[in-house]
């Protein structure tokens, strides 16, 4: 493999579950969705919408009950209580042209947040599974009726050592040539 600095840190980006509770600044926080927002789409349409809970901001409180209420609705329940900072990804269906398309476009974008926020020294998790409570975590979140969960983001600075390499399949096994 070729290296360089995007494919290092694309091959070293881990999901990370344990944080520390140390506060993430306003100006990480919007470098992520900035990178998220760069990400591509069909037709430009830039169908995602994100809404930021940040435990370490000056509404701390009101955030970290949000926080737990939140981790209520899913099995993984200790990350997100222990995140500093969560963004809800959703689909806003108001703006989407085509669903499945868009829904990958969704996709790109949260993968540019964890790319970010791994090189930015921080540890993130992309949580699905709370997506079978969406309507839930819309009304805590007290999100538009045009918004369609689509992810949950945890991020923090890392509590665990993450730097071991995830196992793989061989190349071979998932890609086929003609």
């Amino acid at each position: 493999m070729i290296e360089n600095e995007t494919t290092k840190t694309i091959c070293s980006r881990r999901s990370v579950r344990k944080y520390k509770n140390d506060p993430i600044s306003e100006e990480i926080v919007l470098t992520m969705l900035e990178c998220a927002h760069l990400a591509p789409s069909g037709l430009n349409n830039q169908p995602w919408r994100f809404i930021v809970v940040n435990g370490s901001n000056e509404n701390n409180s009101s955030n970290q009950e949000i926080g737990m209420q939140l981790s209520e609705l899913t099995h993984y329940s200790e990350i997100v209580s222990s995140a500093p900072l969560l963004i809800a990804v959703f689909l806003d269906t108001a703006s989407s042209y085509h669903r499945e398309k868009d829904l990958m476009a969704i996709g790109a974008s949260i993968q540019n947040i964890l790319l970010a926020a791994h090189s930015l020294g921080l540890g993130a998790v992309w949580l699905g599974e709370i997506l079978k409570n969406k309507d839930e975590v819309s009304k805590i979140l007290e999100a538009p009726d045009s918004f369609e969960l689509a992810a949950l983001i945890a991020i923090g600075y890392p509590d665990e050592n993450s730097s071991g390499k995830a196992v793989r399949k061989p190349l071979d096994e998932i890609v086929f040539r003609k």
